[in-house]
């Protein structure tokens, strides 16, 4: 009994890839996920919805007229964000997609040692799957996603391998998914991997399976169109199929957006050394891989070489799969330092197995509410990182007229300053269309004619980052007088007679040439 107790104490393997990542960001990291400041529109798009009881079909941050189409496709996403800030402000978001993270990677190795395979091994695979994943961690609702893909992933595994039948969770679940993030075709790519698989493999299965295998089939395709109907509750209706293709197939957006850009190996990349890994695995590999196997490798594979932000989905989707192939390596290998390897494995599963896992998790996230419920943990936007200083001077002296600013710091004045302000641009790229983006590269470069489109839409003044390209130039024309610098951010206003008490009433501001944010 003494020992047992002992062992309770003690948390499982799952609850350390739960506690690693959900104590880090909450009790210091969590400022990363609000690293990219579109957390706030977000927010801001929820409140909006909650206030008006209605999803927005046109642009209502930005001062371009006539107002862009627009449909927050991510609306309930949104909502939830602005439920809880509405009640905990910044850092209860933070602290909320902190336990998602963690609550992901969590079930994802529960998933892995579902589908067997060496414990100690499983445990390296998290390990570079957790790792290759974090650059991406942001409160943003694409979190979402990667909490649904494993459950959804999972749910089909277990069909396929485990005849364990729990599809009727799908349909469900994707009804949730298409109004959280528009990641959710995703969903429907799997099933029809999963589907084709099946239907493959009753071209080369034995007559005795092949009964087993119709069944799969049947019970897919059904899966299948019942998530395909309700895919389309949501309120783009039948085109929310088509807008995450839509969005990909925009050359320009994927050539000049950061996050839609193929991973740069010259970078120190956890992703390489988990593609590298799976690689040699499968090359060496004494299982014959599988048809579903393959199909999902190839695809994910090819979706992180092509966007960064699809790595933690390749991350995800390769897990079991490394982990049953390695599993298989090692069974057939007889050598003295593997069979003892393989020993100390199984020991350790045991040990893992008479653990009670979830009470770790459980205590920390209460522990967690409770420092942030008496202020012990906060989180806002850091000062270097967002114009926090520069917006509260705008709101302060309420500057006239139309603003032009990068797209992140258009991001927080949405959060920080509407409806007092309306933007030139934002993080949403894929709204602004081409022309609006070359508009906006063109002042941002400085590229010729660059001053006939702060003519053309009126700007009377500017917020960009200190000691950037803009900045610079502005600083040694006379048409335009800095007003506030920071070490994040500078405003800019225009030198003409409807700013010259403003600019009389700051003549001394000091010029910061330094820029230690970070660049858009």
């Amino acid at each position: 009994m003494p020992g047992k107790v002992k062992l309770l104490l003690l948390p499982s393997l799952a609850d350390i890839f739960f506690l690693c990542p959900f104590l880090y960001l909450s009790l210091g990291g969590g400022n990363n996920l609000l690293n990219d400041l579109s957390s706030g529109v977000h927010i801001r798009i929820g409140e909006y919805i909650i206030n008006n009881f209605a999803v927005p079909k046109y642009d209502i941050y930005s001062y371009i007229s006539p107002p862009l189409p627009w449909v927050a496709h991510e609306w309930l996403s949104e909502v939830i964000m602005a439920v809880i800030h509405r009640f905990s402000g910044l850092t209860g978001v933070v602290l909320f997609f902190s336990f998602l993270i963690a609550l992901t990677y969590f079930t994802l190795f529960k998933f892995v040692q579902a589908s067997g395979g060496n414990v100690a091994v499983n445990c390296l695979i998290l390990w570079l799957v957790t790792i290759s994943s974090a650059p991406h961690w942001l409160a943003r609702p694409h979190i979402f996603t990667l909490t649904l893909t494993v459950a959804w992933y999972f749910i089909l595994h277990i069909h396929q391998y485990k005849n364990k039948n729990y599809l009727y969770l799908l349909p469900p679940i994707m009804l949730f998914w298409v109004n959280l993030h528009g990641a959710f075709i995703l969903g429907l790519i799997l099933l029809a991997i999963y589907l084709c698989g099946n239907v493959g493999q009753m071209f080369f299965s034995p007559a005795a399976d092949k009964t087993l295998i119709k069944q799969k089939v049947r019970a897919l395709s059904y899966t299948c169109l019942l998530c395909l109907l309700f895919s389309v509750a949501n309120p783009q209706g039948p085109y929310a199929l088509l807008y995450p293709f839509d969005t990909v197939s925009q050359q320009w957006l994927v050539n000049n957006v950061i996050e839609y850009r193929p991973p740069n190996f010259h970078d120190l990349l956890a992703f390489k050394y988990l593609l590298l890994f799976t690689i040699g695995i499968l090359a060496v590999s004494r299982a014959k891989i599988q048809l579903i196997e393959l199909a999902l490798v190839l695809l994910f594979t090819y979706m992180a070489l092509h966007s960064v932000r699809h790595i933690p989905l390749f991350a995800i989707a390769v897990a079991p799969i490394l982990a049953r192939h390695t599993d298989v390596m090692l069974q057939k290998t007889d050598k003295k330092f593997i069979s003892l390897f393989k020993v100390r494995a199984a020991n350790l599963a045991s040990l893992d197995a008479n653990l009670r896992s979830h009470v770790w998790p459980g205590m920390a996230v209460f522990l967690v509410c409770l420092l942030a419920s008496v202020g012990m943990i906060r989180f806002s936007f850091e000062k270097t990182t967002a114009p926090v200083g520069a917006v509260n001077f705008l709101k302060r002296e309420n500057i006239r007229r139309n603003m032009f600013s990068t797209d992140q710091y258009g991001d927080y004045v949405i959060y920080a300053a509407s409806p007092q302000y309306k933007v030139f641009i934002d993080g949403r790229s894929d709204m602004y269309g081409q022309d609006k983006l070359n508009e906006y590269l063109q002042v941002v470069g400085l590229r010729t004619g660059w001053k006939m489109v702060m003519a053309k839409y009126g700007v009377n003044f500017i917020l960009c980052q200190a000691g950037s390209p803009l900045s610079l130039r502005l600083a040694e024309t006379d048409d335009w007088r800095v007003v506030y610098a920071d070490q994040t951010a500078n405003v800019f206003v225009k030198n003409v007679a409807e700013n010259r008490s403003l600019i009389e009433k700051y003549p001394n501001v000091k010029f910061v040439l330094q820029d230690k944010s970070r660049s858009s």
